[in-house]
């Protein structure tokens, strides 16, 4: 019975505990409309307030300007057609009133205390309202004691004043409606409304392309990581400019060169062990069938002898194909300050015991230099262990160290039968020997791709000088600092130290 299972997608994941499916583009438009829509919601609400102000203070001008106009008016008490002074409170109220022309929607009455014996709307009453025939509204000012005020009539809010004259029961009252320039706030108001809206429209539109103008790298970063395989990591993002967003892409590329840089080194490693622990795996395992446990001790040992033997090469292949995987590695190297004179004689010490050879030193370098010691050793052994399986016993190998500039070389030189011209570069690659003319005695092929790797990650370059029949040279040329000391004499030919006899005990 076969079963079908289901995958379920990851939520989009919007902060602390918070998921939305919303894309990221249309999140951004959402709050710049949010937020422009504020601002204009508060810029509108503001503009109004301070507009229907205006029109209060403009209505409440009106009123003190026609009251002060009325008082000067009264003050001088003279009839202008008689020059003689009025003889009722009446007869000035009319008079005055035929005089003025009211501003647009503005009324002015004169009352007694029985009724209102004078009309002057001539600057236009609004609509069909007519504020002297309402009584409620006429009473209500006439028994006011405030000098001003405001009523609401059917025509909308009124501000009125009144001045009552000296000596009579007669007033002068103005009254200023404000129903129609509250209509044209709000008119301009609703213009206002339908601009911002359309202005909403317009920033939502250009908030899509220019957002989408900026997420164009995270779709490309998006893409680009789904278009990865395990087969092929070589696609990149494409960095345009120097934003946030081309970091971005710099940073996901960056972190794609070390992913198929870790992969190139898992894969090389997998395809070297699995080509060359092939051949140890198949002798141990013909050994190990053709082996009969009726035969005698003796052969059962040598089969043994063989198995043990293909055993260590295949510990030994393992060990330097983990050495070179560790070189891309950043903490492969790890550099302190060392006495160059002192490495160069721990190193001679050691060499000695890889073979009965005559060990010379003939160039010791003095000072102190910036380098990892243990792995700068395990490199130029491994040249020393070369120049061991070119060269016969009693054969001589010299070792030496000098400064050039800012640069340590440590060089190890043969007298075996050198490298052929063909195989100068070949030889430093994995698996690759020399051929019959080198003199090469077997071995994985990975002793100078391990020197190789050392030197480089040192910042450093491998060397060699040859010449088929004369021997081999090769050098680990290291920037390790600016020297402290000057070279030790150097040995040479007879003068040599020789080591042959230290070895040999």
């Amino acid at each position: 019975m076969t079963t079908t299972g289901t995958t379920k997608a990851r939520p989009h994941t919007t902060g602390r505990g918070g998921t939305t499916s919303i894309p990221a583009r249309w999140r951004i438009v959402g709050w710049i409309v949010l937020t422009t829509a504020l601002v204009l919601f508060g810029l509108g609400l503001t503009l109004r307030t301070l507009l229907m102000a205006d029109v209060d203070r403009t209505a409440n001008a009106d009123v003190v300007q026609e009251l002060d106009e009325f008082r000067t008016f009264a003050r001088e008490g003279v009839d202008p057609t008689t020059a003689e002074p009025f003889d009722s409170p009446e007869r000035m109220l009319r008079l005055y009133l035929g005089r003025q022309i009211p501003a647009s929607h503005e009324v002015h009455l004169g009352m007694d205390d029985a009724r209102v014996f004078a009309v002057d709307r001539s600057g236009g009453d609004p609509g069909p309202y007519d504020l002297a025939a309402d009584s409620d509204v006429v009473n209500a000012i006439r028994e006011s004691a405030a000098p001003s005020g405001i009523a609401d009539t059917p025509a909308g809010p009124v501000r009125w004043g009144k001045v009552t004259i000296d000596g009579g029961d007669s007033t002068f009252v103005i009254a200023v409606f404000t129903a129609p320039e509250r209509a044209e706030v709000d008119a301009t108001m609703r213009v206002f409304a339908w601009g911002s809206l359309a202005g909403l429209a317009l920033t939502a539109l250009l908030g899509y392309l220019v957002a989408g103008q900026i997420l164009a790298p995270v779709r490309e970063v998006r893409q680009v990581a789904e278009g990865i395989q395990e087969s092929d990591l070589t696609r990149r993002v494409p960095v345009h400019g120097r934003d946030d967003i081309s970091q971005l892409a710099m940073t996901f590329n960056a972190m794609l060169d070390r992913i198929e840089a870790a992969y190139d080194t898992q894969r090389r490693f997998v395809d070297d062990a699995g080509h060359e622990l092939r051949t140890p795996i198949t002798v141990i395992r013909g050994h190990l069938e053709t082996m009969d446990p009726a035969e005698d001790p003796a052969t059962r040992a040598e089969t043994m002898r063989l198995v043990d033997s293909e055993l260590d090469r295949m510990s030994r292949i393992v060990t330097d194909l983990l050495t070179i995987a560790k070189a891309e590695r950043p903490d492969f190297v790890k550099s302190r300050t060392v006495d160059a004179a002192e490495l160069l004689l721990d190193i001679e010490s050691q060499a000695q015991q890889l073979g009965d050879r005559r060990w010379e030193l003939v160039e010791i370098a003095e000072g102190e230099a910036v380098l990892d010691p243990q792995r700068v050793t395990q490199a130029v052994l491994q040249l020393a262990t070369n120049a061991v399986s070119h060269t016969e016993p009693g054969g001589r190998v010299r070792l030496g160290s000098r400064w050039i500039e800012n640069r340590l070389v440590i060089s190890v030189t043969d007298d075996g039968p050198g490298v052929k011209s063909e195989d100068a570069e070949r030889i430093f690659r994995r698996f690759d020997r020399g051929g019959d003319g080198t003199g090469a005695a077997g071995g994985a092929g990975l002793g100078l791709s391990i020197v190789t790797a050392i030197a480089g990650a040192h910042g450093g370059t491998v060397t060699l000088d040859s010449i088929p029949g004369d021997g081999a040279t090769f050098a680990v040329d290291l920037p390790a600092g600016s020297p402290t000391g000057s070279p030790a004499p150097s040995f040479d030919g007879v003068d040599a130290v020789d080591r042959t006899q230290e070895s040999q005990s």
